[in-house]
């Protein structure tokens, strides 16, 4: 990332007039040729909440790697490093994830992660719908989005500064609090440990081809996945 890709990005993201988070994701997807994209931010305790998704088709795709544990956006935040894939050439890697991200016709995904420093608070992905892969130009300037979008992120979400170090590993920590209550219900109306009651939250969830959270709001609503 240089200088200039940085005051590019800036520029490109105020000439869309607010400032925000949301803003510099959809400026970051226009500008490096892709369809859409979401950034996620990982708070104390390791709940991940979606920070911004230009449209329906990013909400679905980040939503499956909250339902799944996996994905590009994962693996970005755990190693701390850029991912790429051909998302038709990815089953392996991340086989629950990869047929509901192919449905909204995403193919080819770049994700980097969000951070400052030594402060890591998540990850952005962006989907081509073509196989065609990032050039270096165009992960140079993501690298400058990425920055940008961690600096926007600590904006709307300041605790996230305080956050002390977590241990970065895949799994059902990643949920944020409604999951996790309506896990709860399941588990004591079902005599399930809670790890159990969580993975037939996802079980159902990717079953019936919903987002996790409402399938979790169902479950606060009537006490029954039905």
């Amino acid at each position: 990332m240089t200088p200039e890709h940085h005051d590019a990005a800036w520029q490109r993201i105020g000439a869309a007039g607010a400032v925000t988070l949301h803003a510099a994701c959809r400026a970051c997807v226009e500008d490096l040729d892709a369809e859409f994209g979401g950034a996620t931010v990982v708070t104390t305790g390791e709940l991940r909440v979606l920070a911004c998704a230009t449209d329906e088709r990013a909400r679905a795709v980040e939503d499956a790697q909250l339902v799944t544990g996996e994905g590009p956006c994962t693996d970005a935040y755990i190693h701390r490093r850029p991912v790429e894939a051909d998302l038709h050439q990815a089953g392996e890697r991340w086989p629950a994830f990869t047929p509901t991200a192919c449905e909204t016709g995403a193919r080819r995904v770049l994700a980097l992660p969000l951070a400052i420093g030594n402060l890591l608070i998540g990850a952005v992905d962006l989907y081509r719908s073509t196989p065609v892969p990032f050039t270096a130009e165009h992960k140079d300037r993501a690298a400058a989005y990425a920055r940008i979008l961690a600096l926007l992120a600590l904006d709307e979400h300041p605790h996230l500064i305080a956050a002390h170090a977590r241990p970065a590993h895949r799994g059902p920590q990643g949920y944020p609090p409604t999951v996790h209550m309506a896990a709860g219900i399941l588990a004591a109306k079902n005599n399930l440990t809670p790890d159990d009651a969580l993975a037939r939250l996802r079980a159902h969830s990717f079953r019936h081809n919903q987002p996790l959270l409402r399938t979790a709001e169902h479950v606060l609503d009537h006490h029954r996945l039905d």
